[in-house]
């Protein structure tokens, strides 16, 4: 199974009142080469001003992004051109931006190509050390920088180093 490492940046905390502004994808294995980035123009008039700087952007620049339906649409092409099987969703807080993807996808594509589940890379690295209070960050290389590229890559490089500590993912 392919696992598509992603982060989102919002203007909210939930999908509909408020807008996933930018959209970051990388497919974990070795190279990390295999990225992709969107930029979504908001779809309510409700954002939250400290939110919103988090992603670096001010709402003037969000109101020229791309219309939300194009991007979630070049996402599930660039899904499908770059996963033979069903993409499996992971994400550092999967809680937040599943709930943003997974909401997108259905409302301006019909469907999500992950399907109806996703994992938490950090659930993964308490369970192997069998420590609830463990983080995987000191596993990244990239820094954190809420570039949603450069946040998706760097847990995947985390994601990597927890595989050659032995975690049995499978790069495929």
């Amino acid at each position: 199974m392919p696992w598509v490492m992603v982060d989102i940046e919002a203007d909210g905390p939930i999908p509909g009142d408020f807008s996933m502004i930018s959209l970051g994808a990388v497919i974990v294995e070795p190279g990390l080469t295999r990225t992709f980035y969107g930029q979504l123009r908001p779809i309510s008039e409700r954002w939250i001003p400290e939110a919103l700087a988090v992603s670096g952007h001010s709402r003037q620049e969000t109101l020229a992004f791309d219309d939300p339906a194009v991007v979630m649409n070049r996402f599930a092409e660039w899904l499908s051109r770059e996963c033979r099987r069903q993409p499996q969703f992971i994400s550092d807080n999967n809680g937040f931006d599943w709930m943003f993807v997974c909401w997108y996808f259905h409302h301006f594509t019909g469907r999500n190509p992950f399907g109806y589940s996703s994992a938490n890379l950090g659930s993964f690295y308490k369970g192997f050390t069998k420590d609830p209070r463990q983080t995987f960050r000191k596993l990244r290389q990239t820094p954190h920088t809420h570039h949603p590229v450069d946040d998706a890559r760097g847990n995947a490089e985390a994601m990597l180093a927890m595989a050659d500590l032995g975690i049995a993912f499978r790069w495929d």
